[in-house]
């Protein structure tokens, strides 16, 4: 992804509803599968996202975080949400769209919302593949950790960006 990749004029980001448990679940199995594969080994992979997920369990996580979905013509192609307590806990993107500004889209929007939430700043444990993509939207790297997943060790990053009173928009993302 581009970090000047302008979004499709037919992409709309809305509020998560619950009938997209299943579109956000194929949406992150394929970002996973697919973009991430790159940087992770196959039984990572398979660990962080496996064949099948607890529709309701997944749907529970969805509505308890502020969940943005994103439809391009209408399909779901990805989602990113933030929690209560200041953390953008996912943001995936169907490899199918790539690097057409989808995940700004995305990014941008809960920027904004958790802003005028209140919020002087978010928190985001990034994947090695989302890293570089997370620096650009201004983001900075705090510590580098290691999640385990179903037996599995997967290297991401601690990062954070913080607001700033920004007279025309209320706050804006600090440039990092």
């Amino acid at each position: 992804m581009t970090s000047d990749a302008r979004p499709p004029g037919n992409l709309v980001i809305r509020r998560y509803e619950a009938g997209d448990a299943g579109d956000t679940w194929r949406v992150f199995r394929a970002a996973v599968h697919g973009t991430a594969s790159r940087d992770y080994t196959a039984e990572q992979i398979e660990a962080w996202a496996p064949p099948s997920v607890d529709e309701a369990r997944w749907q529970e996580r969805r509505s308890a975080s502020r969940t943005y979905v994103a439809c391009w013509d209408g399909a779901v192609v990805g989602f990113g949400d933030f929690t209560g307590d200041g953390v953008l806990d996912m943001l995936f993107v169907h490899p199918d769209v790539g690097g057409r500004g989808v995940a700004r889209a995305l990014v941008t929007r809960i920027l904004r919302e958790a802003a005028a939430d209140g919020h002087q700043g978010l928190r985001v444990h990034a994947s090695r593949t989302a890293k570089p993509a997370f620096e650009r939207f201004g983001f900075a790297v705090d510590a580098t950790r290691l999640a385990e997943i179903r037996g599995q060790q997967l290297q991401n990053f601690d990062m954070s960006i913080v607001f700033e009173p920004d007279s025309s928009a209320g706050t804006a993302p600090r440039d990092g």
